[in-house]
């Protein structure tokens, strides 16, 4: 079966998942809505103040890492320890190496197991209702193929270079993530302020 994940260092996890890079699949977009549908059975809608696809796999024929992002905004007032339950029982753990600087008040994953990657692959951010720049992102992306064929090259790149260290991929991406962001605000202001 393998060693738990939980006791796994952060090397040996990297080595386990490394990043992979594929072709856009218009699949994702169906399993984004298969657990969108699952997750606001499971919680009390009135706490839920919006659900949204983010990442490259929202983006269509963008190349991703085949793992789909879930953003889930729940009310101000929502203690996230019933969540969580709840979400576990729909087979979603809590990503406990998480970073401190991290805007999420959880992050939960589906699809990691201690001999590789599932055949579907999840992350789910709950954060707070707000203002967030993964949905800019996302939309200048879905609004300018150009720039996501960019954004596309740029990821294949740090690909080979940081295939087994996550950090290093996703800090690669840091800079054009925040530019386009910041386009993308100007392109669609106040899109997303509650």
């Amino acid at each position: 079966m393998g060693k738990p994940l939980s006791k796994m260092t952060l090397t040996e996890l990297w080595e386990l998942f490394p990043i992979v890079i594929v072709d856009y699949d218009p699949v994702w977009a169906d399993w984004y809505k298969q657990e969108e549908i699952s997750i606001s059975k499971a919680l009390v809608l009135k706490i839920i103040r919006r659900i949204n696809h983010i990442g490259s796999t929202s983006v269509p024929n963008l190349s991703a890492k085949p793992t789909v992002d879930i953003l889930l905004e729940i009310t101000q007032d929502v203690d996230p320890q019933p969540i969580i339950k709840q979400l576990h029982e729909l087979g979603w753990s809590v990503d406990k190496k998480r970073t401190l600087d991290s805007p999420d008040l959880i992050m939960l994953k589906k699809g990691y197991t201690p001999l590789g990657y599932a055949d579907k692959v999840f992350h789910l951010h709950i954060r707070y209702y707000g203002d967030w720049d993964e949905l800019y992102f996302r939309d200048y992306l879905r609004n300018h193929s150009d720039v996501a064929l960019e954004y596309a090259k740029l990821k294949k790149t740090l690909r080979s270079r940081f295939e087994h260290d996550r950090d290093g991929y996703t800090e690669g991406k840091t800079d054009f993530i925040k530019q386009h962001t910041y386009f993308g605000r100007q392109q669609f202001p106040k899109r997303y302020q509650p």
